[in-house]
């Protein structure tokens, strides 16, 4: 790392120019744009992220206040609120979505043979949505009850890393499970999914794609029973069962057999029952596996609490999915980090102390290294999980 670069500077640099350029120009984002360009945009709202910034507001003060180094930071212009407002609200919210696709493939590459707790080489993705709830009059658009507006964030996120590859968002009146239609399926792959995306027509999508689901049954879906397997009670497994829908519009929209697992819960005795098209794991490695789904709840309470998307800086639907966007690219990036310069420190750990060392210009691993001390036990890396 060059002698004197800021550690803003440094994370920023992990995104390669032409990489940038290349989403930029997709969509004319610099078009008739003269003295603030989108890169300038992309540095001001990840600064926003990185330093838990409040307001456009605060972040002109914050940037202005150290006006000698911004060009240092990347900036080519002085970042005035009214002109970030603008160019959340008209610039593409697409170009920072590309950007960010292109990182989460870097990534998932980087974290290919991270173990997810199951022994399965295949890829093993869960699928989930949070609402974000949002204020009426100032986001009309996004009308979610009477007196209230809301967005949903649908997320599929790989379990290894674990890396958002598919963020959807909606409107919160939008059914959880519309978003099937959005998703291609990769062959061979599982899918974890709550009982709320249960549509046989839109599961059947999985098996002409060679892809495979585990999720919970619904209470009043029809079966009929074609074959009991044998199981170990020990394990907790009540039940193994092929079976076939009976009523003539379910088989119409699913013309083939599935399986049916019930599991008994050791810590609470509850009883649940899974439903899948893969019939050679375990039973029970199909329980194990839907177990996993709630990694991606863990993935919305961890976003909400360090990065900016409970907060929006602007109201319109282009301003809002920018900053989601622009959030994800920030999660994605300080993930690759830490995968390249091998930190052993959390998301959240590298997050704190990029918040509070912004403008120094010491390498980052070395600062990190600095950091991680016997005289700091509460400090030490912790290796258990990816973010905290």
């Amino acid at each position: 790392m060059p002698a004197g670069k800021l550690i803003f500077s440094q994370l920023t640099d992990w995104i390669h120019p032409e990489q940038f350029r290349r989403c930029v120009n997709r969509y004319d984002g610099n078009r008739k744009v003269y003295g603030f360009p989108c890169w300038d945009q992309f540095l001001a709202m990840t600064f926003a992220q990185i330093t838990y910034r409040d307001s456009l507001a605060d972040i002109e003060v914050c940037l202005r206040s150290r006006r000698d180094q911004l060009y240092r930071l990347g900036f080519r212009s002085l970042v005035a609120h009214s002109t970030l407002a603008d160019a959340n609200r008209e610039r593409d919210w697409r170009i920072y979505a590309d950007l960010a696709q292109s990182l989460i493939a870097r990534a998932r590459r980087l974290y290919a043979d991270e173990p997810i707790g199951v022994e399965l080489e295949q890829t093993v993705y869960a699928l989930d949505s949070t609402t974000i709830d949002l204020c009426l009059s100032l986001f009309p658009w996004a009308r979610f009850r009477s007196t209230k507006a809301a967005i949903k964030l649908h997320t599929l996120l790989d379990l290894r890393g674990p890396i958002p590859t598919m963020i959807a968002i909606s409107d919160g009146k939008q059914a959880d499970v519309r978003v099937l239609d959005e998703l291609l399926p990769e062959p061979g792959a599982f899918y974890v999914i709550d009982r709320g995306y249960v549509d046989f027509k839109r599961l059947f999508v999985f098996v002409l794609a060679s892809a495979f689901f585990v999720t919970r049954t619904k209470a009043g879906i029809q079966f009929n029973r074609l074959e009991s397997r044998p199981v170990d009670r020990t394990t907790g497994i009540r039940s193994d069962h092929i079976v076939w829908l009976t009523t003539p519009q379910s088989v119409a929209h699913y013309p083939d057999r599935l399986r049916r697992v019930a599991y008994r819960d050791p810590e609470d005795g509850k009883v649940l029952v899974f439903m899948t098209n893969n019939f050679d794991l375990p039973a029970l490695v199909i329980a194990q596996l839907y177990k996993l789904r709630w990694r991606v709840e863990l993935f919305f309470k961890w976003i909400k609490q360090n990065l900016r998307i409970k907060h929006f800086f602007g109201t319109s639907d282009n301003a809002v999915k920018t900053q989601v966007w622009i959030a994800v690219s920030v999660y994605v990036l300080v993930a690759i980090i830490r995968k390249e310069l091998r930190l052993e420190f959390s998301l959240s750990q590298i997050l704190q102390i990029l918040s509070v060392n912004a403008f120094e210009q010491v390498p980052l691993a070395e600062l990190v290294a600095k950091t991680a001390s016997p005289e700091n036990p509460s400090l030490l890396p912790n290796q258990l999980m990816l973010w905290d």
